[in-house]
């Protein structure tokens, strides 16, 4: 059995390294890839925050992975690299200038070239858009987001309008998916094909008018 394991572990480290080599938005000569059970683990040391996410994305569309450990950090770029108060400006200005942010929600903080979002928005996309706004600006090396998302009643018929996205979904198995609802907390539950898939599934439920948080415990089985 362990013998089997190895050789697995082996073969799915060697899939992650090809894609990661493979995808020409990352610099694959400093990270490590690591495979332990279907556990990956990336490390090493990247220019970019969106280089960084970029590797965890390819990761993740490999096949046989089940879980993703992000132990990458950014190259700090160091006295010659933007000022915090640069990068504040600039994040303050491509939050003004984001269409998928609501204008005045959002609020940026920049320490040691950490941005830290604050602020309360209606929907999780609009977090997502914040974060995904500042990310690309020279010298972030990591955001934080701690934007919070409006605590509203949750609408009647939110475990059904869940439960039906998923079943139209094609890159989904509805038959392995359940979602129960506690408030605006959705978790689900049930197995998956990828980590891929996975992430769709988490998609879906954090699209549903009233969500608050979602509480993902699919595991992946292949």
């Amino acid at each position: 059995m362990t013998q089997t394991i190895q050789r697995s572990d082996k073969e799915l480290q060697t899939n992650v390294t090809d894609e990661l080599l493979y995808n020409p938005s990352i610099d694959a000569a400093h990270l490590v890839v690591l495979a332990n059970e279907g556990v990956v683990t990336l490390s090493g040391e990247m220019g970019s925050l969106p280089e960084r996410h970029a590797a965890r994305r390819a990761a993740m569309r490999v096949g046989g992975v089940r879980a993703l450990a992000d132990d990458m950090v950014v190259r700090d770029p160091g006295t010659t690299g933007t000022k915090d108060t640069d990068i504040a400006d600039a994040a303050s200005q491509m939050l003004r200038w984001a269409v998928d942010v609501p204008a005045d929600t959002v609020k940026a903080g920049v320490r040691d070239h950490m941005i830290t979002l604050s602020g309360t928005v209606t929907w999780q996309y609009q977090r997502e858009a914040a974060a995904r706004a500042v990310m690309y600006i020279k010298g972030v090396t990591g955001v934080s987001n701690s934007i919070l998302l409006t605590a509203t009643a949750p609408p009647p018929g939110m475990k059904a309008a869940i439960e039906a996205a998923i079943l139209r979904n094609a890159q989904l198995d509805s038959r392995e998916i359940t979602a129960d609802i506690n408030g605006g907390q959705v978790t689900l539950r049930g197995t998956v094909r990828s980590w891929a898939e996975r992430r769709q599934a988490e998609f879906v439920a954090w699209s549903a008018s009233g969500v608050t948080s979602v509480k993902n415990d699919l595991a992946v089985t292949s």
